[in-house]
Parts: C-alpha cells; structure tokens; sequence
C-alpha cells in the first residue's frame, strides 16, 4: 500500500520520538522527526505536511511557541502531545492554533484514530481554514494575504508587496516586539547589518499609508532596544 499521508513528529525524548515513527510508517505514513523545533518551522511551511504531532516541552521554543510561530502560513493539522493536566495548557493550545491534544503517556492506537479524525474532516472545513490562515483582522483592518489586500475602515490601502509583506508579518505577531534582524530575515532573507533603513523607512511608509501618527504612533510602535510592535487592540 502506498503512504497516503505526510507527517513530521517533533518531539525530544527519542525513545519515544522512534516508537512513533516506527508505528506510523507501518500505518503507511511518510514520516519526518525532529528532536526540538530547531529547523521544524521553516521545514513545516516549506513542505506543508499533513499532520504535525508537536510536543508540548521542548527544548529551546515549547510546543506553543512553534504552533503560534507555523499557524498563519500551514495549512495543515497540528496535535499536540503534552504530558500536562493543566487546562490552561489545554485552552492555551486550541487557542493558539492547535486543532487537538492528545495526553501522555500516549497510546498509539488512541492516537492514530485521532490523527485520522482530523484528516477526514470535510472540504468546507479545510476551505475555512485556509481562508483563517490567509486572513487577519484587528477592529477595522483586515488583510488578505493571498491577495495582498488591506483595507482600513471598509477602503483599500494602496501598498506595494514589501510593504504589505511587513504589515503581516508584524500583525502576525501582534503584541511582540520584533527585531530589525527578524523582520530583516523574514522579509528579505538575510542578516540585519546595523545601518540598513529599509525596514524603518517601510515602518514609516506603513504609518503614513494607515493613518498612525509618526511622531506618536498608537498602532506600529517602537519599543526601544526591542524593535517593532504592532498593537492589535489599535485599530
């Protein structure tokens, strides 16, 4: 039989990291492991697999971080695994992205009907999430990023694409401080020098463009020493 399904497991402890990679390439899963989330997010946008089994406690960046960090751009299932009674830790995940959770210690059988829950669910659902995953919204501003598309107060704003490209990079971090080097690396894939304007010239481009004041803005805000923050309850 031929592997209908992708997945990649990211989880630390390898002994139980190998029993499920080997259960689920029997089950006839394509299956990728990673031991913390180090390279899992960009493989995980890039690849766009079917599943994600996602530890809760990793080292480095915690399940969490690594859902919140994929969820705007993949378009697939996340479960997490977590070895946690804590209903905020439960609450927290749905929230974040999550579209279930299983509890430790993990039974494999229990686990695989689960997995399969979530890959059965209908065209329209999927079609909802990926217009969630193309979509934000804050008050009046909302964003299209397929269609690289902001309006403000039911009007287009006019942007070009590294413009718009910043704005949703920032407001999918909303209420987080984020360096020049990380917008740098995510807007242009390289290394922030310490002279470049480019960013704060957009920055300032963006502010005109949306109506934030640049001498006391209330909506992209600049947090010394930290970066840029976009403030979601703003608009």
């Amino acid at each position: 039989m031929s592997n209908l399904h992708t997945l990649f497991i990211i989880e630390d402890d390898m002994k139980l990291r190998d029993m499920l990679s080997e259960y689920f390439c029997q089950q006839n899963f394509t299956v990728t492991t990673f031991a913390d989330g180090e390279g899992a997010v960009e493989a995980i946008i890039t690849q766009q697999p079917d599943i994600v089994l996602l530890d809760l406690m990793l080292p480095g960046d915690d399940g969490l971080t690594i859902c919140r960090q994929i969820r705007t751009q993949y378009l697939g299932k996340v479960l997490m695994l977590t070895a946690s009674d804590d209903d905020f830790d439960h609450v927290a995940a749905l929230e974040i992205g999550a579209d279930d959770f299983v509890n430790k210690p993990i039974k494999p059988r229990v686990l695989l009907a689960r997995m399969r829950m979530l890959l059965r669910r209908s065209p329209a659902e999927s079609a909802a999430k990926e217009e969630q995953v193309n979509t934000l919204s804050f008050g009046q501003l909302a964003l299209n990023k397929s269609r690289k598309h902001c309006q403000l107060q039911g009007e287009t704003v006019d942007m070009s694409d590294s413009e718009f490209d910043l704005l949703w990079i920032l407001a999918s971090s909303p209420d987080e401080a984020l360096s020049r080097d990380v917008l740098m690396q995510a807007l242009r894939g390289i290394e922030y020098d310490g002279i470049d304007r480019t960013i704060d010239n957009k920055v300032v481009a963006l502010r005109k463009k949306l109506g934030d004041n640049s001498a006391t803005p209330q909506r992209i805000i600049t947090v010394r020493g930290k970066g840029y923050l976009f403030v979601p309850d703003a608009w």
